[in-house]
């Protein structure tokens, strides 16, 4: 499983002190076509119905795949409220199925270029997103590009989705390297998805924590697996969450006991909150 890490000095630790807020999870893989956003949107929709105010940060630019799956077209991103005088929750796109929406649009790029009244209008605003949420669940790339891995590292806690073929088995330890090269995160969360069966995702995960184990200083959670599942491709196509398609589906099921060990333990390794997360951006794209 061995992968070239490029030089991403972009990644090292950012000391940033914040107030608690909501509990910002990045879900990223090391490669497309996994199913990382369909995971996103469904667990959102699952820790909402639970009573937790959830919220995506749609962070794939130029895929705009969560709002797709959610049914919903947001009318604003980020850059309108950075440059076109949208208040932060004019840009919120809130889906049937009760999920908010922040589309990242292109306005992430030019964080680094604020000038400090708009550093601090953009501080406000994002104080007072995190009175409104819970969970922040930010649907990044794929990949290990350095856009994907500032999202990943600015957030307080890192989730990877990966399947059982061997090349997103390999694409995902890639991943996790180059993250505890630079000391991101000394923990990280992972789903094993479209599995056969339980014994298949449990070979998939024990391969990665092994490997894991031996060759880095990261500790992997295992938050389940969801099986493979043809209800998730039909309520793709009717741009439904399966969990509210199909709640009685293998998937579905499954998808609750991720949720379920998602609430029963919080990983946070610093201060959380859209504030610290949108800080720590600024700093690792300046």
């Amino acid at each position: 499983m061995r992968m070239r890490s490029p030089n991403f000095n972009f990644l090292q630790p950012v000391s940033q002190p914040g107030d608690a807020g909501a509990r910002v999870i990045a879900v990223t893989s090391g490669k497309g076509g996994v199913g990382k956003t369909n995971l996103t949107v469904n667990l959102a929709v699952g820790l909402n119905r639970r009573g937790y105010r959830t919220a995506i940060f749609d962070a794939d630019l130029g895929m705009a795949n969560a709002e797709v799956l959610l049914g919903i077209s947001p009318r604003y991103t980020l850059y309108d409220y950075l440059y076109n005088g949208k208040s932060m929750i004019e840009i919120i796109a809130v889906a049937p199925a009760g999920v908010s929406v922040i589309s990242g649009g292109s306005g992430f790029v030019e964080l680094a270029n604020l000038d400090y009244q708009a550093r601090k209008r953009l501080g406000r605003g994002l104080q007072e997103l995190d009175r409104c949420f819970d969970f922040v669940l930010v649907d990044t790339g794929a990949g290990i590009s350095k856009t994907v891995l500032g999202f990943v590292a600015a957030a307080q806690e890192a989730l990877v989705v990966l399947t059982p073929e061997p090349t997103s088995l390999t694409d995902a330890y890639g991943l996790i390297k180059i993250l505890a090269k630079y000391n991101v995160h000394n923990q990280i969360m992972v789903v094993v998805n479209r599995a056969g069966d339980e014994k298949e995702a449990w070979r998939t995960y024990q391969t990665l924590q092994t490997t894991t184990e031996r060759f880095l200083q990261v500790r992997l959670i295992n938050l389940g697996f969801l099986p493979d599942d043809k209800t998730v491709v039909q309520a793709v196509k009717q741009q439904q969450p399966f969990i509210m398609q199909a709640p009685a589906a293998p998937a579905a099921q499954h998808l609750v006991q991720v949720a379920n060990r998602l609430l029963a333990g919080r990983q946070a390794e610093s201060p959380g909150g859209l504030q610290s997360f949108f800080g720590k951006l600024m700093r690792l794209f300046g």
